[in-house]
């Protein structure tokens, strides 16, 4: 895994050991930044489900203003930090211990950004993705960027639309915006 663009271009990160995070590829990585290039940058976006904080790095590197990382891990948290130091954005990231679903109920925060990869098939998509409304946490124009295994969940569309879906691999990628 690497940094593709921007001010830490090319520096590699980290990912965290074992089966528990599974680091969006390099891949699928480049193509959701291709989609959401006229959304960069941004003022403020969250990581939530971090796992190494790829996405959220990324999303610095390119001139986003403040990144929240969200993750419950403790090794994958160590990785975040790590990572943050090596792309050289210390200064405007914010790492964060939490569930993601007690964050999302807590944070008064608002995102141009939100980066959902939550553990496949698990719920935790639909369920974050209805906090996030009915707590109003998208700004105005604001969009999710949300992973699911192919075939496996999709993001509940009761309060969101589908701007751009994509299929990589086994993973499938969708752009929400609020309806």
């Amino acid at each position: 895994m690497r940094v593709i663009s921007g001010s830490a271009r090319g520096r590699r990160l980290l990912a965290p050991e074992g089966l528990d995070t599974r680091p969006t590829t390099d891949r699928v990585k480049e193509s959701i930044f291709n989609i959401i290039m006229p959304f960069l940058p941004a003022e403020n976006i969250l990581d939530l489900f971090a796992g190494s904080g790829g996405l959220g790095i990324e999303a610095l590197s390119r001139g986003t203003s403040h990144g929240v990382f969200v993750e419950t891990d403790k090794s994958a948290l160590a990785i975040i930090r790590k990572n943050i130091e090596f792309a050289r954005i210390a200064e405007r990231a914010e790492v964060i211990a939490s569930d993601a679903l007690s964050y999302l109920k807590r944070t008064r925060l608002k995102f141009d950004i939100i980066f959902l990869d939550p553990p496949y098939n698990t719920g935790l998509l639909t369920k974050a993705i209805n906090i996030i409304y009915e707590n109003n946490l998208l700004t105005e124009g604001g969009i999710i960027v949300a992973e699911s295994e192919y075939m496996g969940e999709s993001p509940d569309t009761e309060h969101f639309d589908i701007k751009k879906s994509a299929k990589y691999g086994k993973t499938t990628v969708f752009v929400l915006c609020r309806k």
